[in-house]
């Protein structure tokens, strides 16, 4: 297979529907903990401030927020100061000046904000659309599963990237997130994102058992976004809470973060 007939060269650069509001929100989602979403989400933020992008990270895991930590910071305000109505959401707004890019950072460990009433997420996600008008790029960090609070959230014009490895319970939750979301919003631009691939073919392999269940169960081609190889500077980048692009800039991992960055195309 050459390069221009990969899964991801034949992918539209831009989703049809992607001109509406909230179309520069990039929702990084999964089905199962432990994909490396968090990571994949701050990395996401980062090489868009270094490609001149104005942009955001909203921590939107109400309930095990840890963006955060794995930058080091110690925010004065956070997520679980605006739902309580003590600040606005423009108000908890942090800058990451090691990143160059903004955190809006969860609330770990609040029950309250896991089972937020639906009315008050839906203000929650119309706020963060709202805001989104202020950046070029809003990377959206949702947590894991299929929950009220994960599907009202995602319910964006903006690209959703679905984060999975080739663990069979990652594959089969980053199904089942796709295809709720397809339920609730028919031609949504949904995109796969396969992690920790030991290399291009394997990761192109984890893509294809995903798209043949989407294609036969639900009729529906969610095209490649990236392959992140496996890279044991991910981890001593987390451990040293440094994002990965500022203290590996060159590592394999960072060349494939910065690479989908090249192709995902959106709009604000």
């Amino acid at each position: 297979m050459t390069a221009s007939q990969t899964p991801i060269a034949r992918r539209p650069a831009t989703h049809p529907a992607s001109g509406s509001r909230g179309a520069n929100i990039v929702t990084v989602a999964s089905g199962k903990g432990g994909v490396g979403k968090t990571w994949l989400a701050i990395t996401l933020a980062h090489a868009f401030a270094r490609n001149g992008r104005h942009a955001l990270l909203f921590d939107g895991d109400l309930g095990l927020a840890n963006a955060d930590i794995q930058l080091g910071l110690m925010p004065e305000s956070d997520l679980g100061a605006v739902v309580a109505g003590k600040l606005r959401l423009d108000q908890a707004v942090t800058p990451v000046d090691a990143g160059g890019f903004d955190i809006i950072a969860g609330k770990s460990g609040s029950g309250a904000l896991a089972t937020m009433h639906p009315d008050r997420l839906a203000t929650l996600r119309d706020d963060l659309i709202d805001m989104a008008a202020n950046y070029e790029a809003v990377i959206l960090d949702l947590g894991a599963g299929i929950d009220g609070a994960v599907r009202t959230l995602a319910d964006n014009a903006g690209p959703k990237l679905v984060v999975t490895t080739a663990e069979p319970t990652a594959l089969t939750d980053a199904y089942a997130f796709i295809k709720v979301v397809n339920s609730r919003q028919p031609g949504a631009d949904l995109r796969v994102v396969v992690n920790m691939a030991a290399n291009s073919k394997d990761g192109e392999r984890t893509y294809n058992k995903l798209l043949k269940a989407c294609q036969g169960f639900l009729r529906i081609r969610p095209p490649l976004a990236g392959i992140i190889r496996a890279d044991p500077n991910i981890p001593d980048s987390i451990r040293h809470q440094t994002p990965l692009l500022t203290r590996h800039p060159a590592t394999p991992a960072a060349a494939d973060v910065e690479a989908m960055i090249g192709r995902l195309r959106i709009l604000s």
